[in-house]
């Protein structure tokens, strides 16, 4: 059993950066898939960003080019750096996991909002 933790969410002006953290209890090396996800009040959660196997990086068409999200295997963290942030970005962004028996892992959220 793997415990994700979130850090690193907060309030940021409009065109601001934050970067968040994900820390695993555990080894993220037999982690098929690290991936972070958003919901925003009133919506469905959403994918944002995924690593597959540390091999490639997919991202949602409305955070391409503005999010960047990497795995440290040997600290077990997964990092998503947020550029250019948008009021649209504002939710509450999950780290989420999924291992090699498919079994599926989420942090608890950390809030992200993006406001003048």
């Amino acid at each position: 059993q793997v415990q994700l933790v979130e850090s690193g969410g907060g309030l940021v002006q409009p065109g601001g950066s934050l970067r968040l953290s994900c820390a695993a209890s555990g080894s993220i090396v037999s982690m098929n898939v690290m991936a972070w996800y958003r919901q925003a009040p009133g919506k469905e959660r959403e994918l944002v960003a995924i690593s597959v196997s540390g091999a490639f990086t997919r991202y949602a068409d409305f955070v391409k080019g503005r999010f960047t999200i990497s795995r440290d295997n040997v600290k077990n963290m997964v990092y998503l750096q947020m550029n250019t942030l948008k009021p649209e970005d504002t939710a509450v962004y999950y780290c989420n996991a999924v291992d090699g028996a498919a079994r599926v892992y989420w942090g608890q959220g950390t809030q992200v909002t993006v406001s003048s």
